[in-house]
């Protein structure tokens, strides 16, 4: 996502050096509307106690299926062996995974070893488990025992949950420098979650100062310069693992993660990134670098981009649901101009042919209830105004403007309208009516039906729907503009656009926080919460609104919030 805000000095006010999506989106929906009508945690350091530990970056565990589910943790096998150091020898890890917490018995186990060539980091796939099914896990290593984490397995393919339901918890845009992670720490204390799915943007590469909230950095970057090199994300990843919030949600579920632009260089594609300068070195090494540290820190199964891996994957919650994990970032051609129609309505390509066909085959061949997919950018259109292409077809084609309107963000899938009309040309084949995009990236909340036709909505109907969750910490049009939050111009924005884009059932603008998602036969569920300061560590949080998608209507309808 383009940053909104980034100033020069560490105590400045919130202001834009660059291009300014979010602030630009609400000024121009503004005119469009006219024209319509716990424990703190400071700077570098590690979790109270764990200082000195071998295991102070916690225990994380991530991508289950029926059978297995990725374990991870990082050994500090000597104080000077800190991430992205280079620093410490080869470590024998023990694991081991038991049905109970005690481990009086255990259920597997094994030893792995690491070292400083993957810094100090433990991935493992653990196997042989069985389906639907809650564990907890532990590693052992010079001398020490790790925390206990707590994960599960997915339903058996075919089989409905024991539980009838489907719960996880949506997140996006952890801005350290912004904020305290209390949204990590709200969805921990819940202790209803099946899994916490992260669409993006889990770091932020800036350097400090560069990219903070309304009043300046509230915890300081670590490294204080801009991350480039692989011992820069390795350190930077390392900082946010220590984080007391973060550190709690990976050891209570697991996490199903994606990346967006942030975890690179803001506004990455497959050839470069807007905040990529050429004394920077060459792109290429640059993406190389921070993939590789991703990988490394992130309980993910994919190993490694550089060995031919790929990142998007599709998860399976039983009979009930099919996860499509995206990567919009690594194959994406360059966005083009919002007035660019022609490069938005037919060359550009936000997924790669590749990852297109690994997904429109997916959801065409799908048995799931329901199929859902994790989208790092908004894929409903944002558009200032769709025109009809039945009556304004001549028009838009003599002035080279998109058919489908001018989007304020090219960034998202509004840049890329050609392809997004052949996903849905495809949804639409399956004759299944629930599909549903998580999405995050915006740093706001929205509820959206996605049209088949954004300028004949209703009447042309409806593919999909989008729960959009807002930023854990990362910058709102209040602390774009320095305004207070609920300010006239992000409430007349919020009126504006959906004013003109009436497939946009609400948005806020203004509150950050997370969304918690449940599917079951009947429903699928977003209930949209919100965060009362995070500047604050022990920020309390409350609901904003709730939405409902019923079997087989790609529509949604306010909805009382989940017991």
């Amino acid at each position: 996502m383009t940053a909104g805000s980034r100033s020069s000095t560490p105590h400045a006010p919130a202001g834009p050096n660059r291009r300014t999506v979010l602030k630009a989106g609400a000024v121009a929906g503004a005119l469009a509307g006219a024209s319509v009508g716990t424990s703190a945690l400071t700077g570098g350091s590690a979790v109270a106690g764990a200082q000195e530990g071998v295991f102070r970056h916690g225990v994380a565990s991530g991508d289950p299926m029926a059978d297995r589910v990725i374990l991870w943790t990082r050994v500090t096998p000597s104080p000077d062996a800190v991430p992205g150091s280079g620093r410490g020898g080869v470590v024998v890890v023990t694991w081991e995974v038991s049905g109970d917490p005690t481990f009086a018995t255990i259920a597997r186990s094994g030893t792995v070893t690491t070292d400083a060539g993957r810094d100090h980091t433990v991935k493992l796939d653990c196997t042989g488990l069985a389906p639907d099914t809650w564990y907890h896990y532990r590693f052992r290593a010079l001398g020490q025992t790790s925390r206990v984490g707590r994960t599960r397995t997915a339903p058996a393919d075919g089989a409905m949950p024991a539980s009838g339901r489907w719960r996880a918890g949506v997140v996006s845009c952890s801005n350290w420098e912004a904020g305290y992670f209390s949204g990590y720490r709200h969805l921990h204390a819940r202790g209803d979650l099946d899994v916490v799915i992260e669409l993006g943007d889990y770091i932020y590469e800036y350097a400090h100062g560069e990219y903070t909230g309304k009043h300046g950095a509230v915890r300081t970057h670590d490294p204080l310069h801009e991350i480039v090199s692989l011992a820069d994300y390795r350190t930077r990843l390392g900082q946010y693992h220590t984080d007391p919030d973060l550190q709690d949600l990976h050891a209570h579920v697991p996490w199903i993660c994606t990346w967006d632009d942030h975890e690179l260089a803001n506004d990455a594609w497959a050839g470069g990134a807007e905040n990529h300068q050429p004394h920077e070195g060459a792109w290429s090494d640059r993406k190389a670098a921070g993939s590789q540290a991703y990988f490394e820190w992130m309980p993910i199964r994919p190993d490694s981009l550089r060995d031919g891996g790929v990142l998007y994957r599709r998860l399976r919650w039983g009979a009930l649901a099919e996860l499509n994990m995206l990567d919009l970032r690594s194959y994406r051609s360059a966005s083009p101009s919002r007035f660019d129609g022609r490069a938005i309505d037919q060359t550009g390509t936000i997924t790669g042919a590749e990852q297109f066909d690994w997904l429109t085959r997916g959801l065409a061949s799908s048995t799931a209830r329901w199929n859902v997919i994790g989208n790092s950018v908004m894929v409903a259109p944002v558009l200032i105004p769709p025109l009809d292409d039945r009556t304004m077809g001549a028009l838009t084609d003599l002035l080279g403007l998109p058919r489908e309107g001018i989007t304020y963000n090219a960034d998202q899938w509004d840049g890329y309208a050609g392809e997004r009309r052949r996903l849905f040309d495809v949804i639409r084949s399956t004759g299944n009516r629930n599909h549903v995009f998580l999405t995050g990236d915006i740093h706001t909340a929205w509820a959206n039906e996605v049209p088949t036709d954004p300028a004949d909505y209703p009447g042309a109907g409806t593919g999909a729907v989008e729960f959009v969750t807002p930023s854990i910490t990362s910058n709102n049009i209040d602390e774009m503009l320095s305004l207070p939050e609920g300010n006239g111009l992000s409430v007349a924005a919020q009126s504006a656009l959906m004013g003109v884009n009436h497939h946009v059932r609400w948005v806020d603008l203004d509150r950050h926080g997370y969304t918690v998602v449940e599917f079951t036969s009947d429903y699928a569920h977003a209930d949209y919460w919100a965060l009362n300061d995070i500047t604050q560590p022990g920020s309390g949080a409350y609901p904003m609104h709730s939405w409902r998608s019923p079997h087989g209507t790609d529509r949604i309808e306010p909805a009382g919030p989940l017991p």
